[in-house]
């Protein structure tokens, strides 16, 4: 598309952002990145999203993937900039989200002379990024900037990590770049497809293990179709990047996740053999002395049907066609059921049928609730139809920046963040921008005032008795923690509540609410 205005390479970058659809920019610039500040300003079409820290902005763009199913840029300054949100980053890449970071350098010339903010931006992307690239020169930025776009939407999603110096911003920019159509996913073969359905009718036990793009509402139907024709069962990975479920939807168990390595040993022990469809074999989220990495026995037969990279829905259609399940009706449906209300002190449990009976209708909810959060399901299983996305990088913070993401993605939609008190503060500034762009997020904090999961795992790794030092460091007092207060001073209505009847008023309060609302929960 030849371009008729002189334009600098970063306004030809932004174009081609925009030309390409990635039409959302959560930011955080410094000095460097000014000149494409400046060409977000000038080019209409891109939703400009400001966060306080590169961790939020990073978090967002994974939650706006998740949502969306098409990646956001972010704007990050030099390698510290891109170093503080690596951590989302992580968490991204292991949720298969796609992104295009943008990442501020010096002047070629001025990286020669060793100023105190230069590093080796490539080497700190590397790790966490599936393409790295520099730019080096100004009328090649927007052909560059097509080259992330592209490989940012490779099946399921990938991590593209843009350099752009600032004298390449500001040179005189080239052509606006139609980015390669790289969305397509390879077809499972028919043998693939043959073998895995005399596989499931050998009359041995089997359990489909679902991931990735299994778990939408589409495929989680034909798997239920599956398992009626076979008797199969269905689980799911510990943390899935979004998993549709809700009445009329598959009740599906999870295998349990982090630092409960004998319930996930027990549940996959009555699994039998194993189909893989968008997951991998499960391993323990931690290695603990004298327990088993791998959480199923290692003579287990296992067979894929399809990676997450590969046609997914196609897969399960043709295997369902194969078994004769296609008109079958899906086993494990959900049948809508409200859980009663709860009364008196808040404990986990009720906590649990709080969340079912208050659940709005197609809410996402966003679980950040580690251990409180654990036994969740049961109770909200036949809520009505709502996706529930988790962290699947394990890398503490994740939540609050990847609600803000799921909110711009879906402003039509309710978001419901379960958050625990400790993993807030990793990202806590994301409340500033949940305020600023009034997104309708109902943000839960679970006040148990301890990094409760790793007092567990202090016994996991058989540490008995821990005194008081080792108690301290696991410990949120002197002081408390106080989220109405921290909550107020970013612009976030909130509100305090110790009791069942005070969380059910506050979660109706928060729901009907357009815009954020934070519930501290004491227990």
């Amino acid at each position: 598309m030849k371009s008729e205005l002189k334009m600098n390479g970063a306004e030809s970058l932004v174009r081609t952002l925009v030309h390409n659809k990635v039409d959302v920019c959560f930011s955080n610039p410094g000095t460097s990145e000014m000149h494409f500040v400046g060409a977000l300003d000038k080019v209409t079409g891109i939703r400009c999203v400001l966060g306080l820290f590169e961790g939020v902005i990073t978090g967002a763009a994974d939650g706006y993937f998740r949502m969306s199913g098409k990646p956001a840029s972010t704007l990050l300054h030099l390698g510290p900039g891109l170093a503080n949100g690596l951590a989302s980053i992580h968490n991204a890449k292991k949720a298969n989200s796609g992104m295009v970071n943008i990442i501020g350098q010096h002047t070629l010339q001025h990286l020669e002379l060793e100023s105190p903010l230069t590093s080796d931006i490539e080497a700190i992307a590397k790790p966490m990024s599936h393409w790295v690239k520099t730019s080096k020169k100004s009328e090649e930025l927007s052909k560059d900037g097509a080259e992330a776009i592209e490989n940012a939407k490779k099946a399921p999603g990938q991590i593209s990590s843009l350099i752009l110096p600032a004298d390449t911003a500001w040179g005189e920019g080239g052509d606006i770049v139609k980015a390669k159509d790289s969305t397509y996913r390879t077809k499972v073969d028919k043998e693939t497809i043959q073998n895995i359905a005399k596989f499931l009718s050998n009359g041995k036990h089997s359990t489909l293990l679902l991931g990735g793009g299994a778990l939408t509402v589409e495929a989680t139907l034909l798997a239920g179709k599956i398992s009626r024709k076979t008797g199969c069962g269905i689980i799911t990975e510990a943390a899935n990047a979004r998993l549709s479920r809700g009445a009329g939807r598959l009740d599906m168990l999870r295998i349990p996740g982090a630092g409960v390595v004998d319930r996930a040993l027990a549940m996959l022990d009555k699994a039998g053999q194993l189909v893989l469809v968008g997951s991998k074999p499960p391993v323990a989220f931690f290695g603990y002395p004298d327990k088993p990495s791998l959480l199923y026995r290692e003579d287990t037969p296992i067979m894929s049907l399809a990676d997450v990279d590969e046609d997914i829905l196609s897969a399960l259609t043709d295997l369902a066609v194969e078994l004769g399940a296609i008109n079958e009706s899906p086993k494990f449906l959900a049948e809508y059921k409200r859980p009663e209300v709860p009364n008196g002190n808040i404990t986990k449990e009720k906590l649990a049928l709080a969340i079912g009976n208050k659940l709005p209708e197609n809410a996402i909810v966003v679980d950040e609730s580690v251990t409180t959060g654990r036994d969740f399901f049961p109770a909200t299983s036949g809520a009505p139809p709502h996706d529930w996305l988790n962290n699947r990088g394990g890398a503490i913070g994740y939540g609050m920046p990847v609600a803000i993401g799921a909110a711009v993605a879906c402003p039509d939609r309710k978001v419901v963040l379960l958050e625990g008190d400790g993993s807030g503060m990793y990202t806590v500034q994301s409340l500033w921008t949940m305020a600023r762009e009034n997104l309708d997020i109902t943000i839960l904090i679970f006040a148990n005032r301890t990094y409760e999961i790793l007092r567990g795992e202090l016994t996991n790794v058989g540490v008995q008795n821990p005194g008081p030092r080792a108690v301290d460091m696991l410990t949120l007092d002197r002081p408390y923690l106080d989220w109405v207060h921290i909550a107020k001073g970013m612009g976030v209505e909130a509100i305090k509540v110790n009791d069942c009847k005070k969380l059910l008023d506050a979660l109706d309060i928060g729901i009907k609410k357009n815009g954020p609302f934070l519930i501290e929960i004491i227990f």
